[in-house]
């Protein structure tokens, strides 16, 4: 410890070392991260046009949607960067301000898919309540507690993450700077750390899936009620895209993160990270685009409106060019 010095770099483990592979991954990533960004935006601005959909299914929507685009924005362009340019160095603050908004977004993630189950237990099982309970009030309130809870719970752990000594090897083993693999370079005792994810993490964590479950064991019996073939299809049909987000977040999250530790091998870890960190922003809005009709509709009608609007102003530089070589 006294000849130690401190930290004040780190050295991010890339995905590969071959610059045939990296261009290669490179070029993919950079493709996957434009198409969540743009599906998400569509998402976005489908719904802000959109009058009809004003209502708390599809305003709690844009949220996950602002959450997809800003999870892969925290880790991606970063990795972009290394990749590219083989300089795998990230800076202190930047290590430190990578790893607080990625558990701030993941924590905001698992609080919003409980309200969203909420939501849609509400929905199915007091349809006749569902607007006077799902309040204009509540649901500002319910997405505001999201984001605070999950950007102060992150705090908690970015500081007692970072107020360690850090003076072992600087390296990384993630492309990102994540809690395990950076405590797992400090020079000091890193129990306290350790227990504090580990029991705060628990409680938020299994206090939403708890959520979640029992909101889907009510609507799944409130729909075996229904006696009509039909009913139950209109129903079941309400919940199945957040159904199918929830099953693929923490499918991703589990298998990222709650393994053996027998079966964990660092590149390994790292590519099963990115199912979690790239993979899953990616898939969430096809996942609502194609089961959902309304936001089929309403993305339909917003490309058709820009691309009138688009349409209009060439037609109209042209007309305007022809017009000046005609005088």
């Amino acid at each position: 410890m006294e000849n130690s010095t401190a930290v004040t770099e780190f050295i991010l483990m890339g995905l590969s070392d071959l610059p045939a592979v990296r261009f290669s991954l490179f070029a993919a990533f950079l493709l996957i991260y434009l198409t969540t960004l743009v599906s998400n935006g569509a998402i976005l601005l489908a719904i802000g046009v959109d009058r009809n959909m004003h209502n708390p299914m599809y305003f709690f929507l844009t949220n996950l949607s602002l959450l997809d685009i800003l999870c892969p924005t925290a880790t991606v362009p970063k990795m972009l960067e290394n990749l590219l340019s083989k300089n795998n160095v990230i800076s202190l603050i930047g290590c430190i301000l990578q790893l607080y908004f990625l558990v701030a977004l993941a924590g905001t993630e698992v609080f919003l898919l409980a309200v969203m189950a909420y939501d849609r237990y509400v929905a199915v099982c007091n349809p006749l309540r569902y607007t006077v309970i799902m309040s204009k009030k509540l649901c500002l309130q319910m997405v505001a507690g999201t984001w605070v809870t999950g950007f102060l719970n992150s705090l908690l752990h970015t500081v007692l993450t970072f107020t360690l000594p850090y003076c072992k090897s600087n390296r990384v083993n993630q492309y990102y700077c994540d809690i395990p693999p950076v405590l797992a370079l400090s020079c000091a005792s890193t129990y306290l750390a350790e227990m504090v994810v580990l029991i705060v993490g628990g409680i938020f964590g299994v206090g939403a899936f708890l959520v979640t479950l029992v909101s889907y064991v009510y609507i799944i019996s409130t729909i075996l009620r229904i006696r009509s073939a039909e009913g139950k299809r209109k129903a079941f049909s309400t919940c199945t895209s957040h159904l199918m987000v929830v099953c693929l977040f923490y499918g991703t999250t589990i298998f990222t993160y709650i393994r053996p530790s027998s079966s964990h091998h660092p590149d390994q870890d790292r590519l099963v990270s990115m199912l979690y960190g790239v993979i899953t922003p990616l898939l969430n809005p096809l996942i609502y685009s194609l089961r959902n009709k309304d936001v089929k509709g309403a993305l339909k009608k917003t490309l058709w409106t820009n691309c009138r609007f688009l349409l209009c102003c060439i037609d109209n530089h042209i007309f305007k060019s022809l017009f000046r070589k005609c005088r």
